[in-house]
């Protein structure tokens, strides 16, 4: 490895550090989420000199460039980057990837290490970053030369964008930073030779590899598909990230067959179209659309984990009750939670497209009768009476300010939403337009605190579009910070804060199921508007729901970032659309739901 001449001075060899840079832009990067520190400076002194090429976001906490990358990701299909240095600021952004990987959600997280010379000293910062990563990345690797950078590069987006997708980790000494070599050529083999195009590089496209499924596996799905008299598809955020919502809404027009979603998977398709049942599950699902998923006699999930919340603690569809097909990109877990299902292992859109090659159309008398059915439910559902909670004066119900948002922001905003309160109102109640992932809720592990980074990068990721971000009070204390990057970059985000004054979803389990036994969850109260001017931003509190319309309209059309805060009850005094609260409440149940 040579130490002294740098590509600056040559044309030839370069350093670690310009040789990632390079890289970064040559497989199309153009932005990094990330935080700076002392093992990172040749990185950012490259980046100082490209930032006509990247363009680097200041995040306030190494946790949330993983947020923000992620969002990036989802409402892009092109792979995020986040970068954080050793030590502490790995560890943290350890912890913002986790949701990412339990999602499938591809991006490329940075790290920088202390130099291989202070391996075992215990200096500071030192920590076993490929030990850390383990549980929150598909791939990890450590460069040991520098003129290795180009090719793990490769390799890492690779492994992030093929097979089932997720986080990898690239971890990049000092040393190797700092010194120079000479440019490696592009792999001769594995996976990142498969990566590289024509032009020598690779792509950041989500998916990175369009598999079809088996043909055995395709015509007995086409035979039971044929056989079935009420079957019903599910999709989830695989359907997303493979750009699958047009190739859905053909397959359900081509043989009339309903389309239900997972959160993740909510506006995969129109929301409005005439086959769209909503969100199914134990979180925010309409009765009726559970009901049609739980009576089906075949079910087609497309890109879900189709876990115990997407299926009501599989009971939507119930085990040996219906037929299944389960198309995922990871045979092992293709019809893991369901046994003797059919695993259709492939891209969605590309097995979506088999099967409807296949399956014989409708009948347009069947088409109308299963539109006309659905539309029969969707009028039963928005018509029925709905016992409305008496609440205090300023405490306003979270459905009508989904409602209230709806009507001042317009179905093609961009939405974020985070862990608790958000979760079921936006899954029940926002009707998204079916155009992609419009409405980003975390479901991998519901890490509170993810909305405000996420709609960073969302509103990064789409220059001057609007983003609306619902969070909580308990939320905002975990990432209040990235306000002031909000404010920093103009960003055109609405921050919307549900107020509860506790730990509300921990307070109704403990109300539900240990006997209303309340611990550790009414910690004191924040106040969001003066939070939030404290960092240049617009806001106030609605006191009534005519108030919060009035603000609502005014922040649709801000330039920059406004928030919004509003009192909304406890779960207890005004149960949210959680089927399984919902039946405790109803029959007193004291038995807790699966996980």
């Amino acid at each position: 490895m040579s130490t002294a001449v740098s590509s600056e001075q040559d044309g030839t060899a370069k350093t670690g550090a310009e040789l990632l840079v390079d890289a970064l832009v040559q497989h199309g990067v153009d932005t990094v989420f990330g935080f700076p520190g002392d093992t990172s400076i040749a990185l950012y002194d490259v980046l100082l000199r490209r930032t006509d090429e990247i363009r680097h976001i200041l995040a306030r906490d190494e946790r949330h460039t993983g947020f923000m990358a992620d969002a990036y990701t989802r409402t892009t299909r092109r792979i995020g980057v986040c970068e954080a240095s050793s030590g502490a600021g790995a560890v943290y952004l350890a912890s913002g990837m986790a949701e990412a990987f339990a999602s499938s959600i591809p991006l490329l997280a940075i790290t920088t290490d202390n130099s291989r010379r202070s391996h075992g000293t215990a200096a500071i910062s030192e920590i076993d970053q490929q030990q850390l990563f383990a549980a929150c990345t598909k791939w990890c690797r450590s460069a040991d030369r520098v003129a290795d950078v180009p090719a793990l590069v490769a390799e890492a987006i690779a492994a992030a964008t093929r097979g089932r997708p997720g986080p990898v980790a690239l971890i990049l000494p000092e040393d190797i930073l700092e010194g120079t070599g000479e440019i490696s050529g592009a792999p001769t083999s594995g996976p990142a030779a498969s990566s590289v195009s024509s032009a020598g590089f690779g792509t950041i496209a989500v998916p990175g590899h369009r598999p079809q499924a088996s043909t055995d596996s395709v015509n007995r799905a086409v035979a039971w598909l044929g056989a079935a008299e009420r079957p019903v598809i599910v999709a989830g955020g695989g359907a997303q990230l493979s750009g699958a919502g047009a190739e859905l809404a053909r397959l359900a027009e081509h043989s009339a067959v309903p389309v239900a979603t997972s959160i993740h998977g909510k506006g995969v398709i129109d929301e409005a179209h005439p086959f769209a049942l909503g969100v199914v599950g134990g979180n925010g699902a309409r009765d009726y659309t559970n009901a049609w998923v739980a009576e089906s006699d075949l079910v087609l999930f497309v890109g879900t984990r189709a876990n115990a919340t997407d299926t009501l603690s599989f009971t939507t569809p119930a085990r040996n009750h219906a037929r299944i097909l389960h198309i995922e990109t990871d045979d092992g877990r293709a019809g893991r939670n369901y046994p003797h299902s059919i695993a259709l292992v492939g891209d969605a859109r590309t097995v979506l497209e088999q099967l409807r090659q296949q399956v014989p159309a409708a009948p347009e008398s069947l088409r109308a009768e299963r539109a006309a059915e659905l539309a029969a439910a969707r009028r039963e559902w928005a018509g029925a009476e709905r016992p409305t909670a008496s609440l205090p004066p300023g405490v306003l119900p979270p459905r009508e300010i989904v409602g209230a948002l709806s009507d001042a922001f317009g179905r093609d905003t961009w939405v974020v939403g985070d862990a608790g309160t958000p979760t079921p109102y936006l899954s029940c109640y926002w009707q998204a337009p079916g155009d992609g992932w419009r409405v980003v809720i975390p479901r991998g592990h519901g890490p509170m605190g993810f909305a405000v980074p996420a709609s960073v990068g969302i509103a990064v990721a789409h220059p001057g579009e609007r983003v609306l971000c619902l969070t909580t009070e308990n939320s905002v204390a975990m990432a209040v910070g990235e306000w002031e990057t909000a404010k920093r970059l103009n960003l055109p985000v609405t921050y919307v804060v549900l107020d509860n004054t506790s730990m509300a979803w921990i307070k109704m389990i403990q109300h539900l199921y240990a006997g209303g036994r309340y611990f550790a969850v009414d910690p004191g109260p924040i106040d969001p508007v003066q939070l939030g001017r404290g960092m240049g931003l617009e806001g106030a509190r609605a006191h009534t729901l005519d108030e919060f319309a009035e603000l609502a309209a005014k922040a649709a059309s801000r330039t920059g970032p406004s928030l919004i805060h509003a009192a909304v009850p406890e779960h207890m005094d005004a149960p949210p659309p959680v089927p399984v609260w919902q039946a405790a409440l109803a029959d007193g149940s004291t038995v807790r739901p699966i996980h």
